[in-house]
């Protein structure tokens, strides 16, 4: 077993990674808490495969809601539904929530966690590469508003992740593709060593260790910003115009992996553009692709530009961009709305 722990705000999150991990969930649930009863947030795909398995493990009452899967779905509908459940099953500031699935299930749990009763005991358990790698990670959670994505949401640190990579194997290809996004966005911005990894063709047979040195990363710069307002923006690579063009796309026509791969491809497009000395564009789209990965914008850039105004990242007259010059290295880049606009147009 590999493990990570995160100080933030609201306490120490440990992070377990091991193979075969989801099978032995519950003891290692209940080594970490002391709840009366326990209520799990899964989805309509990720509930067939496993929420049985979880909750026959778990010796205590246990209550659950299975919400529609997408991010369609990933509303402030949503949440109340989880808080109308959990209320109706008895749920108290001392009891425990788990977020079992993908990104999604992640985030939205997370928020109704955060939120219920000023905030109860969270555990998150991944079940997709994406959330494996990225969103599990970190304490971000939120929903998304009909003008923009995660547009509503809170800081709050789950004290325990599982992840087992185990249940990557059930995934469909496209779904296991979508998280590769995030991966070699972490190559990018911190090392590329990742990078070397993913080119292999049996890089799967490393994923345990692929997981293991994204979340590191992500573990390293949450520990050090938090709430987002520095380093940790670098995270951010790839999904300012991806932002955008699931925002065009109603949130269905791409999905999140498909966004960040399209933008961290304009974003490399964009740093040639301000004058980065080597371009590396042709590299990365050449990764993506062999990844199974889009790399054009499929939307019109003077659309692209109005989204990019509602994104959060987006600070008075300012858009901030993370632009990479070399790979395992991004620098965060304020760039000024007018400045900005013809260089979207030319991508």
């Amino acid at each position: 077993m590999q493990t990570l722990s995160l100080t933030g705000a609201n306490g120490v999150s440990d992070i377990l990674i091991e193979t075969g991990l989801l099978a032995r969930a519950g003891a290692a649930i209940l080594d970490t808490f002391s709840p009366s009863r326990v209520h799990i947030v899964t989805d309509s795909t990720v509930a067939p495969l496993y929420l049985e398995k979880l909750e026959g493990q778990l010796a205590l009452p246990v209550s659950h809601t299975v919400i529609p899967a997408g991010e369609e779905h990933k509303r402030l509908t949503t949440v109340e539904t989880i808080y109308h459940d959990m209320l109706a099953a008895g749920m108290t500031r001392k009891d425990l929530v788990i977020a079992l699935g993908g990104g999604v299930v992640g985030d939205i749990t997370g928020f109704a966690a955060a939120t219920f009763l000023r905030g109860v005991s969270l555990c998150q358990i991944p079940t997709t590469l994406l959330a494996q790698v990225d969103s599990s990670v970190g304490g971000k959670t939120g929903v998304d508003l009909p003008e923009g994505k995660n547009l509503v949401g809170a800081f709050y640190q789950p004290r325990l992740v599982l992840i087992d990579p185990d249940v990557l194997d059930t995934l469909p290809r496209e779904t296991f593709t979508d998280g590769m996004a995030e991966v070699v966005k972490y190559g990018y911005i911190a090392d590329a060593a990742i990078l070397d990894m993913v080119a292999q063709p049996n890089y799967r047979d490393k994923i345990e260790d692929i997981i293991y040195a994204c979340v590191k990363i992500k573990r390293d710069v949450v520990a050090q910003d938090e709430r987002d307002t520095g380093l940790r923006m670098i995270l951010n690579f790839g999904h300012t115009v991806g932002h955008a063009a699931e925002k065009l796309g109603g949130y269905t026509a791409l999905t999140h992996g498909q966004a960040v791969a399209i933008g961290m491809a304009a974003a490399m497009r964009l740093s040639r553009a301000m004058g980065a000395p080597e371009d590396l564009t042709p590299g990365l789209v050449a990764l993506l692709q062999s990844l199974g990965l889009p790399t054009e914008l499929p939307y019109d850039r003077e659309a692209i530009f109005g989204a990019l105004l509602s994104d959060k990242k987006k600070f008075g007259g300012t858009v901030n961009f993370i632009l990479v010059r070399t790979p395992g290295k991004a620098d965060i880049v304020p760039i000024s709305a007018e400045a900005l606009h013809p260089m979207i147009l030319n991508l």
